[in-house]
């Protein structure tokens, strides 16, 4: 039997965040919880990964943060797209779209026989 989840294949992570912040601004767990209500929970991210992941995309600029008060009254550090991450956000939906018509034309020649 299939497991409902499966590891997020490498450079998946940071397009996916990049994708929930493009929604609106989040802490990392209301990235984390975002993610894993919108894929059905097949996608769970491991704190241990969100965490390096918001830093490096804060360090390439794709992301700003800032600290504020999150719903629970505490604070959290809130994460948003800067331009440069939108832009990179389009690129990589660009480059996801080819892949997957890519991998999907390679399917359906596969089921010729």
């Amino acid at each position: 039997m299939a497991s409902s989840r499966f590891p997020i294949p490498q450079g998946t992570q940071d397009m996916l965040i990049l994708q929930i912040l493009s929604l609106e601004p989040a802490h990392g767990y209301g990235i984390s919880q975002r993610l894993e209500q919108i894929s059905k929970s097949v996608i769970q991210l491991n704190q241990g990964s969100l965490y390096p992941a918001l830093h490096r995309l804060e360090q390439k600029e794709w992301l700003q943060a800032e600290w504020k008060q999150s719903e629970t009254g505490r604070e959290a550090k809130f994460y948003s797209l800067t331009a440069a991450g939108r832009k990179q956000l389009a690129a990589e939906k660009e480059s996801w779209a080819r892949l997957t018509g890519a991998v999907q034309l390679i399917f359906d020649e596969g089921s010729w026989s």
